[in-house]
């Protein structure tokens, strides 16, 4: 046990502490992408939308925080060959993965904490919603990090890391319907919203603070599908993820 969080605390170091201790111009951006959004759908929608926004920041923040990991851990693998390190050390994929998948999270530290200070100001929450949102917001997370793993293991160049990145954050987060509700697309384009994990999430999450009202057939559907979402992309993040080279 205590040889796992010596591996896991080594990972964090690696790929959080010391970037935010020595380049802390970092985190900006990690602050500034969600927010942006969020100041962008307050001002259009006049603040009729500001718990909706506050929501989408988070999902955002969360799902881009497991994508991240795709680049982190391209960057390793690619220019300073750490996996093959890893490969033939003691520590396993999923401890080494597992620690990477928590550096994002502290390194998104900053941002997750100003968007729960502005969650627990302007949506107020009871404890047991916040509870269930808190669980969409794992289950999108661990969606995250699997595709994450799996698209770093057959990334062979950073640059295409990169690529990979940025096109699913436009997918995910953008596009679709986090920071408003999806009951603003007009009906024959909504469906096309249903296409990416984070519109399943945020109907949840918007359901539980009780921004959007939602039929229980359309909530459990809702359940369904993010969970069996996130059992796939875990399945070929753990089963088919190149860990060795052949």
């Amino acid at each position: 046990m205590k040889r796992v969080a010596n591996q896991l605390f080594a990972c964090i170091l690696v790929n959080s502490v010391y970037e935010m201790k020595n380049y802390p111009v970092v985190l900006v951006n990690t602050v500034l992408s969600p927010l942006s959004f969020l100041i962008l759908i307050f001002f259009v929608s006049d603040g009729k939308l500001l718990g909706d926004a506050i929501e989408g920041g988070l999902i955002m923040t969360m799902f881009s925080s497991g994508t991240s990991l795709q680049s982190d851990l391209s960057h390793y693998k690619n220019d300073f060959k750490l996996q093959d390190i890893v490969v033939g050390s003691p520590t396993s994929a999923a401890v080494y993965v597992g620690g990477m998948a928590i550096s994002e999270l502290i390194y998104s530290a900053p941002a997750i904490a100003i968007l729960v200070v502005l969650f627990d100001l302007f949506v107020r929450a009871s404890p047991l919603q916040a509870l269930g949102i808190a669980g969409v917001m794992v289950l999108m997370f661990i969606t995250s990090v699997s595709l994450g793993f799996a698209l770093a293991s057959i990334s062979a160049d950073i640059v295409q890391s990169y690529a990979y990145t940025r096109l699913l954050s436009t997918l995910f987060s953008t596009l679709p319907p986090v920071y408003y509700p999806i009951t603003l697309i007009p009906l024959p384009y909504r469906y096309l919203a249903y296409l990416s994990p984070t519109t399943y999430a945020s109907e949840l999450a918007q359901n539980l603070a009780g921004l959007l009202k939602l039929p229980g057939s359309t909530l459990e559907a809702d359940w369904v599908v993010l969970l069996g979402l996130s059992a796939v992309f875990l399945y070929i993040g753990v089963r088919h993820a190149r860990w060795r080279e052949k």
